[in-house]
């Protein structure tokens, strides 16, 4: 059994958990809050600087060159998203620069950036990929369920669209490709990591989509 079969077979209800939660089952629907929709862009936004970064320190630990090329590519790639969602859902959703750039990291993107960040620049390189699979494989295998249930003309057939879309999905498999060569090389000690790592990342997963359908800012800081 491959890392990736057996680090998905042991994080499978918790993929089950993400697919219930109401922000999907609404994306889905098409009857999504738009003020959520927005909340959710904007610290995606953040999120996704910091998971570019987190990409560029993997590049730098990897062991062979070809590695050094996708994850370069992939943190590349990383930015430029985050740059599309000012020029097209922000916009379309009335979401300004200003807004933007004003509005502060949530508890559940702040603690999700800093696990990326800190395991990047103090893990191995084998850690850190299993830290970063998650939001790669989570969001392809959600698109693909939620694109077999999007209602038509739905509003948010766009970002649908992006994540069930053959491109990403061939990047993922792809990356997974990548982490089962180098989880192949491994012993036992650094497995073990490589699964605790991919288990947080999926349990911030699950965090940061329902902290967005709550809004959630500080938890009993919020009108502090």
């Amino acid at each position: 059994m491959t890392f990736s079969q057996d680090v998905w077979q042991r994080n499978q209800d918790l993929y089950q958990k993400i697919l219930a939660l109401p922000f999907n089952q609404e994306l889905a629907a098409g009857t999504l809050d738009r003020e959520v929709f927005c909340h959710y862009v904007i610290q995606d936004a953040h999120y996704l600087l910091a998971y570019g970064r987190a990409l560029a320190v993997a590049a730098a630990k990897a062991y062979e060159a070809d590695d050094v090329i996708q994850f370069s590519e992939a943190a590349k790639i990383a930015i430029i998203v985050e740059r599309s969602l000012h020029n097209d859902f922000m916009q379309e959703f009335d979401v300004s620069k200003t807004e933007f750039e004003s509005t502060p990291l949530t508890l559940a993107c702040h603690h999700y950036t800093s696990f990326l960040t800190a395991t990047a620049w103090s893990e191995s390189y084998p850690v850190i990929l299993a830290a970063l699979l998650p939001c790669f494989w989570i969001y392809a295998e959600v698109g693909k369920d939620i694109i077999n249930q999007s209602v038509e003309n739905n509003p948010y057939q766009a970002w649908i669209d992006t994540y069930a879309g053959e491109e990403f999905n061939t990047a993922v498999r792809n990356v997974i490709a990548t982490v089962d060569k180098v989880a192949a090389r491994c012993d036992e000690d650094t497995l073990a990591k490589m699964h605790a790592a991919y288990t947080m990342g999926a349990k911030l997963e699950w965090l940061f989509w329902d902290s967005a359908y709550q809004q959630r800012q500080w938890l009993g800081l919020d009108q502090a």
